[in-house]
């Protein structure tokens, strides 16, 4: 799938320090509970079915779920984001030990030679993300070769297409989209599934309200 034209800056550059400092009441709390209908528990309920002593978070926001998650003592952690504020702010929550954090953009091929990972998380990430569904496959393309064998996939994601939000999150995420910060008018279920099972097997995925939970094996 070619990249050109997908700039993944405009999503990540609404996390400032100041948005950070709100982002867990104003969306975790508020948006996830009314609007999107999956709340913060939800979310958080899952994370913990699915992460691992090796893991790898992509797309950190505000560090929630390092810190609120449940890790093992000997938890290795990596943090990866395109934008360093998110980065140095979630890496401070974390109640893990063994942390580092490393920048980069996952529409592009990701240089790695350390460990591998057992599970990856792409939390409420591929919505923020620029281009359609299919384009966003790209992001499979680049995570895969960073897991284990037998390892996780697993994230969630608002969909735009297929749902029926409410009168106030259609509002929020039409206002969303044209500021860049949301990218995903033709995010939907069937393009989700397709990119997944292209890369992945066991591949299960739950609609929460406007919210899909999905997983995906190697």
């Amino acid at each position: 799938m070619n990249k050109e034209n997908l700039d993944s800056t405009a999503g990540a550059a609404v996390y400032t320090p100041r948005m950070l400092r709100i982002y867990d009441f104003l969306v975790l709390r508020f948006s996830n509970t009314f609007l999107w209908k999956c709340s913060a528990q939800r979310a958080l309920q899952f994370f913990n079915r699915n992460a691992s002593r090796n893991h790898l978070d992509v797309g950190v926001g505000s560090g929630y779920f390092l810190e609120h998650g449940r890790f093992h003592d000997q938890t290795r952690l990596v943090l990866m984001d395109l934008n360093p504020t998110c980065l140095d702010y979630a890496r401070q929550r974390a109640v893990v030990d063994n942390v580092t954090c490393t920048q980069a953009d996952v529409l592009e091929p990701i240089a790695w030679s350390d460990e591998l990972f057992d599970s990856i998380n792409l939390g409420y990430l591929l919505h923020c993300l620029p281009g359609t569904m299919k384009q966003k496959h790209l992001v499979f393309d680049n995570l895969k070769p960073l897991l284990n064998e037998g390892g996780v996939l697993f994230g969630s994601t608002i969909l735009g297409q297929g749902r029926k939000p409410n009168w106030a999150a259609k509002k929020l995420m039409t206002f969303y989209n044209s500021k860049g910060i949301f990218s995903n008018t033709q995010d939907n279920l069937d393009d989700l599934r397709a990119g997944l099972e292209t890369q992945f097997r066991d591949v299960s995925i739950e609609v929460v309200g406007e919210v899909a939970l999905f997983t995906g094996r190697v």
